[in-house]
């Protein structure tokens, strides 16, 4: 047993420091042998990919060893709201209890922080849409004169989806970096050095990645100089990676490119250059550009992707990339004959000049090896071109310096080489731990799974998953949450939920994903019980709701990848010329883990109860269903609804006050 290993045991045991430090404090064998393992992996410099069930104590399993190695260490999250909680809550709680001088520092792309210079342009020469916007701005303003962050995190009540938020926030392309009258003040500036003199920094896996693109973040500074690198909630990893590995050109971004060149050129340069009609020009070439995308698609609703050949030999999807290239073009040239009058112009000039190339790029052939779609919404659209996973990237970053790479997530695989996870990072030589949950899934949850119910490819799947819903929730007094695959069904499944009961009078109020903040969702169903919470993809993880507040969670159909979808058909291409079962390696593959996810709401502790129902027949009746059910936390299957609707009804006496 290495010293490392030695001082992990210690603190983990029933005397040992978490134990002192927390009367709540429960040993954990399962929490123990994850913690041994990534000691031996951060001794030993090498990879680990770990997946820990539910109750596990993941968190811990790797900060204490990552801790007490006393190694320099990198820690990277899915989510901001993650990263708050490591940073805020977690990492303070054990170094405290640990009693190590470690230094931490939180580190979020630019987005996340005020750029005191935009404020400044902001309040100058910003057309604010409404009076939210107006009140928002003051808001920030007030909040930016106390901030010693910057991180718009600390706003409460700020929505992210707040139209001002772009205008008091720096991109790569329109930051001045050392030219900006604000840079010795500079938010991001601070939040990188804080994160260069610190022992342990939390990132999020977008800006790993981004930062491997487009070295902005300040990632790769910070990423030699790290023994230990750990990625939680890795499921997310491979898709971050896709996201910001590739190219992209979007519609809103030479929008908002047109809007920012008008206002500085009007406030530095009036007269000197057409500010208006370069602005004009950019901005109707954008829009082009997303109506030639969309094609005879006019109503667009949500957002989705179209396959790049639907468009890529159309004459009027070229000319509006050509016309696009060309309105930047000009920009660029106005911008380069006055950038010495504002550091402005320079950037701005610069990112004119990456639209042109972005634009010529995708007026040629796709990069061998690559996929190209379009990313179409109500407001814009975005081609891409993007790698298939990311196996070169990842292996490119672990080959440079030898460190310890820690991998882990409650699901990352159904098989015991985790390979869903491994194969597509290029991790198959890493060592792999699977540890299951403590919680006696057994005696406290039950899975259901209705016979004889409609297809989901029949018209009549979305009503009666809704009617099944109404009765569950009936029987447990809300408390339940619908999960589907699509928005389509989001919706109907809402709808068809909030008039049933209304009809029959209950009292019991539907709440659906997009009506309000994701946060505000969340509290509503918390604060009033009698709540059904319908959901798609955001809801399926990262949501915690403890004790008999959920009881109840309905999946309307198995999770499978959209067969249509560009990169799901470039995989699939792939896998058959490997010779290998599409079908089986990857779409069933994925079904289990996306499962795994969404049926991962319902038991949060040791004394949760509830119950999960999967109304698609197929979970019952085809040969992979096996696989998908021996996926789930071994729950106990109930034969028939009138079980279920017992099971529930005994859930909701006992959580009656009395």
């Amino acid at each position: 047993m290495s010293l490392l290993s030695d001082d992990v045991a210690q603190a983990f045991a029933p005397g040992g420091a978490l134990a002192l430090a927390d009367d709540r404090y429960v040993e954990r064998e399962v929490q123990q042998r994850m913690a041994q393992d990534v000691a031996a992996a951060i001794d030993e410099r090498r990879a680990l990919v770990a997946e820990a069930g539910t109750g596990v104590g993941k968190t811990f399993a790797y900060l204490v060893p990552t801790l007490l190695s006393g190694k320099r260490a990198l820690v990277s999250t899915a989510t901001k709201s993650l990263q708050d909680q490591l940073f805020l809550r977690d990492l303070p709680r054990l170094r405290d209890a640990l009693q190590l001088p470690v230094t931490l520092a939180l580190l979020k792309g630019r987005a996340s922080y005020l750029c005191l210079h935009r404020l400044s342009l902001a309040r100058q020469s910003a057309e604010l849409p409404d009076r939210w916007a107006v009140r928002t701005l003051a808001k920030i303003e007030v909040w930016a004169r106390a901030t010693q962050s910057g991180d718009l995190a600390e706003l409460e009540g700020l929505d992210e989806r707040s139209s001002v938020i772009p205008l008091v926030t720096s991109t790569r392309e329109n930051c001045l970096g050392s030219d900006c009258p604000e840079y010795r003040q500079c938010h991001v500036m601070k939040a990188r050095r804080d994160a260069m003199a610190a022992d342990l920094v939390v990132v999020n896996h977008h800006l790993f990645f981004a930062d491997m693109a487009l070295r902005d973040s300040g990632v790769a500074e910070l990423l030699p100089s790290v023994e230990v690198a750990v990625f939680d909630e890795a499921h997310q990893l491979a898709e971050a990676g896709v996201a910001f590995l590739g190219s992209t050109l979007g519609s809103a971004q030479v929008i908002d490119f047109a809007r920012d060149m008008l206002g500085a050129g009007l406030q530095h340069a009036r007269g000197l250059v057409a500010w208006q009609d370069l602005a004009g020009a950019c901005d109707r070439a954008a829009r082009e550009m997303r109506l030639a995308a969309a094609g005879t698609i006019r109503d667009v609703r949500g957002a989705f992707k179209l396959r790049w050949e639907e468009r890529a030999e159309q004459d009027a999807f070229i000319d509006a990339l050509q016309g696009l290239a060309e309105a930047c073009d000009c920009a660029r040239l106005g911008l380069e004959s006055v950038d010495e009058l504002a550091p402005d112009f320079t950037k701005l000039a610069e990112r004119a000049a990456q639209f042109v190339r972005q634009a010529v790029l995708f007026s040629g052939p796709v990069t061998p090896g690559r996929v190209r779609w379009i990313d179409l919404s109500p407001h814009q659209a975005r081609l891409v071109e993007s790698p298939l996973d990311i196996r070169d990237a990842l292996r490119e970053q672990m080959e440079a310096a030898p460190k310890a790479w820690i991998f882990t997530s409650a699901t990352l695989g159904d098989d015991e080489r985790l390979s869903w996870f491994t194969e597509s990072a290029g991790l198959e030589d890493a060592t792999t731990l699977r540890v299951g949950s403590p919680f006696d899934y057994p005696a406290h949850a039950r899975l259901y799974i209705p016979a004889g119910f409609p297809k989901p490819n029949e018209p009549g799947h979305p009503g009666a998953v809704a009617t099944l819903a109404g009765r569950c929730a009936r029987a447990l007094g809300g408390r339940t949450f619908v999960l589907t695959t699509t928005l389509r069904a989001l919706q109907t499944i809402g709808e068809k939920l909030r008039d049933s009961f209304e009809a029959e009078g209950d009292n019991i109020q539907v709440l659906v994903q997009g009506s309000a903040p994701k946060r505000q969702l969340l509290q509503q169903f918390l604060n009033q019980p009698r709540s059904v919470l319908v959901g798609s993809q955001s809801f399926w993880e990262g949501i915690d709701v403890p004790g008999d507040a959920l009881q109840c969670v309905l999946i309307d159909k198995l999770p499978f990848p959209p067969p249509n979808d560009p990169l799901v058909e470039a995989r699939v291409k792939r896998l058959e010329s490997e010779g290998r079962n599409p079908f089986a390696d990857y779409f069933v593959a994925e079904a289990a883990v996306s499962l795994k996810q969404g049926a991962g709401r319902l038991i949060r502790s040791e004394t949760d109860r509830g119950l999960l129902v999967i109304c698609d027949p197929r979970m019952a009746g085809m040969n992979y269903g096996r696989r998908l059910r021996e996926a789930l936390p071994p729950m106990t299957r109930l034969s028939n609804e009138a079980e279920a609707l017992a099971w529930l009804q005994s859930l909701s006496v006992a959580s009656l006050p009395f």
